[in-house]
């Protein structure tokens, strides 16, 4: 633990959907002198992400589906393209990524490549996202995706020049799926 912080209080602001709490703490400055601060941290567990290629097609797997915070936010349509993703819950990352996989494109994968951990958001939020790459194809397809519950997502499938384009041009904007798209490019992950 970081022995220049000291946590004064935790109180629980929400906890209607995930945890949104407000926490009062000491900070040691550099200069070795105490304040007091405090900040709002929201709660919603960690998460998993992954991007799914085909190597022989140069094809990737994404979803698009409507997210209500960019549409208050000015996305006219509030629909965003994005790699597939959920909440770990009670599993470890590669069996919540694959579980995720499987609801929403369809696909059941053997083998997933963890690439990076990363926090998205560390300013507010504090989930920890891990990364993930899989090969993909026609022989892992179960059944159509779209999520599950209140879930609808589109499964799409792109030229992964198709998608490297659309980050360009800002038709992807999803933070996630920009990272993981360009993991592929630097890394040649398509290459023949």
């Amino acid at each position: 633990m970081n022995n220049r912080i000291r946590i004064n209080e935790e109180k629980v602001l929400s906890d209607n959907w995930y945890v949104l709490k407000k926490i009062t703490f000491d900070y040691q400055r550099k200069n070795g002198t105490w304040e007091t601060q405090s900040r709002e941290a929201y709660d919603r567990g960690n998460g998993a992400t992954i991007l799914l290629y085909n190597r022989q097609q140069q094809t990737v797997l994404l979803t698009r589906q409507f997210r209500l915070p960019t549409y208050v936010n000015g996305n006219a349509s509030g629909m965003l393209i994005e790699a597939c993703a959920g909440l770990l819950d009670q599993d470890d990352p590669d069996t919540a990524i694959r579980r995720e996989v499987e609801e929403e494109t369809g696909y059941r994968l053997s083998q997933v490549t963890k690439v990076f951990e990363a926090y998205m958001s560390p300013g507010s939020v504090t989930e920890k996202l891990f990364f993930y790459i899989a090969e993909y194809n026609a022989e892992n397809l179960l059944n159509a995706g779209g999520g599950v519950d209140e879930e609808e997502i589109d499964v799409l499938e792109l030229p992964f020049t198709k998608a490297i384009q659309m980050v360009a041009e800002g038709e992807i904007m999803d933070g996630k799926t920009m990272l993981l798209i360009q993991y592929l490019q630097l890394h040649n992950v398509l290459a023949n």
